[in-house]
């Protein structure tokens, strides 16, 4: 008997409606549905690297974040701050939609050569990463400034522009903590959480 999979657009729609309730948020969960977004990989080779990829990492980065936040300062922090935990979690990667296509490419089986379908980067705004998720954003709601510092700094040392400018990334971790334990909840749920199709 096979098992039944996971709904994770219907969680990652649940979990939004229950906390982002900004003027806004209606539109960004409305522009989310005209894309690929609940469809998408979460990259070509890492992390979630299948259809749905993209929605399962989000949400699985939400619960994570949503633990490591309570942990470093508690429920009541977390209940107070539920709208930016839910907001920095579920679309820090916005960056993502409609930037992955499905490719060809020809593999060997059992001495046979077989097109294999995979998943190829094609980027059609290329604005960068953490800081098009929050180009992408502005318009359609605000962001505060530590929202907006958490998405755009959440791949740390692996964003190109901190391995230029290391100490704006150290001032941004310093400055905005939220931001800081949002990167290392993506990191650890990518790399822990999520698994890889070879």
């Amino acid at each position: 008997m096979m098992e039944k999979q996971h709904d994770y657009k219907t969680e990652y729609i649940d979990i939004f409606k229950k906390n982002i309730k900004r003027e806004g948020a209606d539109k960004v969960l409305e522009y989310l549905g005209t894309t690929d977004f609940f469809d998408a990989p979460a990259s070509t080779r890492f992390h979630g690297n299948f259809a749905g990829g993209l929605v399962e990492h989000c949400v699985k980065v939400y619960h994570r974040y949503k633990s490591m936040c309570e942990v470093e300062w508690g429920a009541d922090f977390v209940k107070k701050s539920a709208e930016s935990i839910a907001v920095i979690a579920l679309l820090h990667d916005i960056c993502k939609v409609n930037t992955y296509k499905v490719d060809y490419r020809n593999v060997k089986e059992n001495d046979v050569w077989v097109k294999k379908p995979f998943f190829a980067y094609d980027d059609q705004l290329p604005y960068g990463h953490g800081e098009k998720s929050v180009y992408m954003l502005s318009a359609f709601m605000k962001l505060t400034r530590e929202e907006a510092m958490a998405i755009n700094w959440h791949m740390g040392a692996f964003d190109a522009r901190a391995q230029s400018h290391q100490s704006t990334l150290s001032r941004a971790f310093h400055m905005f903590p939220l931001a800081l334990v949002f990167h290392v909840a993506d990191m650890l749920t990518s790399y822990r959480d999520e698994k890889t199709l070879d």
